[in-house]
């Protein structure tokens, strides 16, 4: 049983892949036909569609009344996001040089929003309501400076010769519907495998659950460098650790407030802080993210996974 749900899983993997593949392609296509920026692209429109997957899985532990869950995953999801995926990413294009200071000045933004959830769990180990209506107030306000300060930019994805856009927002729709079904699949079976495999719900939201709805991410961020569009990778991690920290939990916290005790994700959160502090650092530096950069981020996350495995087993 274990084997064919381990199999499914990893088909749903592929299906994502492929289709995350041909949506960066259909996307930056759309982007040229409409004029509008790279940045526009990775921050706003990509960031958001990336980030869907935790939102969904959010929405649907908050209506099965496990809305932790949905924590644990954007925990876990804005570590995977600004090591694991980001780090291969880099490694991949042998680094990655940032040219636009945009993106400089908005890495200390991210890390500060980042930290808010946080702040606000701690005052009362609760995501209330009205916490979630803070949130998303903080995500709107966010896309309107990034929307006001990107009218500035005047360097458009580059051009491209289609003349008929319906073919391409066709197909995209078509790839996206794709995305997120296979997605969801992913996050399904590696929910089943969890519990074949008797792990608790917090590994779950930490790791699988985690990996697997940040898939499109790795995929976005990878053919992006490939394609040396380095900044567009790391204005979608930036966009998608944003997203995550306000819309994914604030619209979570709506439907069903998050209660959970600091300690029990006290290494985990702390984690975060360290790794997003060390992402922002390293996009705000001159070289950038060079390749022993990349390979200090993925060390970082390999070590989280084996920290947090030995801790976790000790008090579950």
């Amino acid at each position: 049983m274990i084997l064919i749900t381990l199999a499914l899983f990893l088909i749903s993997c592929t299906v994502l892949v492929v289709s995350g593949g041909y949506l960066v392609k259909l996307i930056i296509r759309i982007a040229s036909y409409l004029k509008l920026s790279e940045f526009t692209v990775a921050f706003i429109i990509m960031a958001f569609f990336t980030s869907i997957p935790e939102l969904f899985v959010g929405i649907s532990s908050a209506l099965r009344g496990n809305p932790a869950l949905s924590l644990a995953n954007v925990i876990g999801s804005n570590i995977v996001d600004v090591t694991l995926i980001i780090g291969i990413a880099a490694l991949l294009g042998r680094g990655i040089k940032i040219k636009n200071q945009f993106i400089k000045k908005d890495s200390l933004l991210m890390f500060l929003i980042a930290l808010v959830p946080l702040a606000l769990l701690i005052a009362d180990q609760t995501l209330s309501r009205i916490d979630g209506v803070i949130l998303v107030a903080i995500f709107v306000m966010y896309m309107g400076y990034l929307i006001k300060e990107r009218r500035k930019l005047k360097k458009p994805v580059v051009a491209d010769n289609q003349k008929n856009i319906a073919i391409p927002i066709s197909l995209f729709i078509v790839c996206l519907s794709i995305l997120f079904l296979s997605a969801n699949f992913v996050v399904e079976y590696a929910l089943q495998l969890s519990l074949e495999l008797l792990l608790p719900p917090l590994v779950i939201g930490l790791f699988l659950v985690a990996i697997g709805t940040s898939l499109p991410e790795l995929i976005f961020e990878t053919r992006a460098v490939l394609a040396k569009k380095g900044d567009l990778a790391v204005g979608d991690a930036m966009g998608s650790i944003v997203c995550n920290s306000t819309l994914v939990l604030g619209m979570t916290a709506i439907i069903s407030p998050i209660t959970a005790s600091l300690f029990t994700f006290l290494t985990s959160a702390i984690a975060m802080v360290i790794v997003t502090f060390l992402f922002m650092m390293l996009v705000r530096s001159k070289k950038g993210l060079s390749v022993m950069g990349s390979v200090l981020l993925i060390l970082l996350y390999i070590l989280f996974i084996l920290f947090e495995s030995y801790f976790k087993s000790r008090i579950v």
